[in-house]
């Protein structure tokens, strides 16, 4: 989800151009997958599409090319750590951690069910990463 939200709102303030957003599983369950059903379904209420989208692996050639790896909780650093080694370059963070929750972890909707809880706080944290990088709205 977070992925396609934050598309959304660089493409709506107009600097899509500045960034470069993908997403990646820190586990090998979903790989291949399209998005989960009801994860595309809060998308697409509120307008965002991610058609196309297949999960992969997060490889240390992507951890070297990509500014920035924002981890939804801290089962996916330690899983990022185990498999890529020591975050050297200090480019690990919890999405929350752009928001006044930092140190808290995005509510895991494959657990709860609670997609609404998980739209919030992506939707806050990727508000609160744009505007920790500068772009206000």
């Amino acid at each position: 989800m977070a992925e396609y939200v934050l598309k959304e709102m660089v493409e709506k303030r107009g600097i899509a151009q500045e960034f470069e957003i993908a997403s990646a599983a820190t586990s090998t369950e979903e790989i291949g997958m399209p998005a989960y059903p009801p994860a595309k379904k809060k998308l697409a209420e509120n307008g965002i599409s991610c058609e196309g989208h297949r999960a992969h692996r997060m490889t240390a050639d992507e951890y070297d090319y990509y500014d920035m790896v924002i981890c939804m909780d801290n089962n996916n650093i330690r899983s990022l750590e185990r498999r890529l080694g020591e975050d050297t370059d200090g480019k690990y963070s919890l999405m929350l951690d752009y928001t006044d929750r930092a140190g808290y972890e995005v509510a895991d909707p494959w657990y709860t069910g609670n997609f609404d809880a998980t739209w919030r706080d992506v939707t806050d944290g990727c508000e609160g990463l744009l505007k920790h990088l500068g772009y206000d709205e």
